[in-house]
């Protein structure tokens, strides 16, 4: 049997700990000040994670390399538990699992990458390069929405997880642009 390669195990590990981070001793929500920040946060990170699932399920079956489908599946893994984590605070602060249609409108709506966008990926002919280049713009925009929480969010772990979030993807972002470079 091969083994890996020194970098792929260590890139492997990393990998997995960065995006563990996540999820890992996941925040219960805090018996404290829930505001309509939190609330809408969630409400959008909720199918935004989702989409994310997708885009990540597709890079693990299809990945070229086995960065890409190392990466790819711990994403999925990473972001369902996250999924799971932000439906039991929905639930804990007795909110709806997602927001009326158009609540979001005035921020835009939710953060979404193009339905077109994620076909496309699926056809690709260069996925590694087409897959990193979408997962890279999808998780900037987690990093923008964990940011409006961190700064205007009441709950205290959910501003605490989005903290990490910030983190994790913007590892995940330099990991992926190295890949892309490599």
């Amino acid at each position: 049997m091969r083994r890996p390669a020194p970098a792929f195990a260590l890139m492997s590990a990393l990998l997995l700990a960065l995006l563990g981070s996540g999820a890992c001793g996941t925040p219960r929500p805090a018996a404290g000040p829930v505001n309509a920040q939190d609330v809408m946060f969630t409400q959008m990170m909720v199918p935004h994670h989702r989409q994310g699932i997708e885009i990540a399920k597709l890079g693990a079956t299809r990945g070229r390399t086995p960065e890409v489908r190392t990466l790819a599946a711990a994403v999925a893994a990473t972001q369902q538990d996250e999924v799971e984590m932000m439906l039991r605070w929905l639930h804990a602060w007795e909110q709806p699992l997602a927001a009326p249609s158009g609540a979001h409108d005035h921020r835009g709506g939710p953060p979404e990458t193009d339905r077109r966008q994620i076909a496309a990926l699926a056809r690709s002919r260069t996925f590694d390069r087409d897959f990193l280049n979408l997962l890279i713009a999808h998780q900037d925009d987690a990093i923008q929405m964990a940011g409006i929480e961190v700064a205007r969010g009441a709950d205290p772990a959910a501003r605490s997880w989005a903290e990490r979030v910030r983190e994790s993807r913007r590892a995940q972002i330099a990991q992926m642009k190295s890949l892309l470079s490599g």
